[in-house]
């Protein structure tokens, strides 16, 4: 299964180059936009940042996939946003903008599950790894 460290490593070293070079590199990654994800810590109380892809944009919303690589348990990030979903959301570097993050429901989850696996195959085989089932979230804008 993924590494936390090596995720958090790989998100680390994302960010800095989507910052230091303002956004001209890093804005997609595996040929998906990328976003920074604030969260509020559940436990801490204190924001959290997760780099992550979004495989299907809905209008102005953003769908994005608590896979965690296929590991048994949710990421820290998801656990985080179920518990407080008001999230700062900056996409490819660009400026945070507040939105407001909610599980897909069932019906939602199925009808976009299909599209997220089209965007990236590994999806399929993160959900094969888990007995798990993947959560699908929806940013919205506030």
């Amino acid at each position: 299964m993924t590494s936390t460290v090596l995720m958090r490593s790989l998100s680390w070293l994302h960010r800095a180059l989507l910052r230091l070079t303002r956004g001209r590199f890093g804005g997609e990654l595996v040929g998906l936009p990328s976003l920074e994800l604030v969260t509020i810590g559940r436990r801490s109380g204190r924001p959290r940042s997760s780099m992550l892809t979004a495989p299907v944009i809905l209008g102005d919303s953003l769908v994005i996939v608590a896979s965690a690589g296929g590991n048994d348990e949710h990421p820290s990030w998801f656990l985080n946003l179920r518990d407080h979903p008001q999230v700062q959301v900056a996409v490819g570097g660009g400026p945070a903008r507040p939105m407001l993050a909610r599980v897909a429901t069932t019906d939602e989850r199925d009808r976009l599950w299909p599209r997220i696996v089209e965007a990236l195959p590994n999806y399929a085989r993160y959900q094969e790894r888990t007995s798990r089932v993947i959560p699908v979230v929806l940013l919205e804008p506030v």
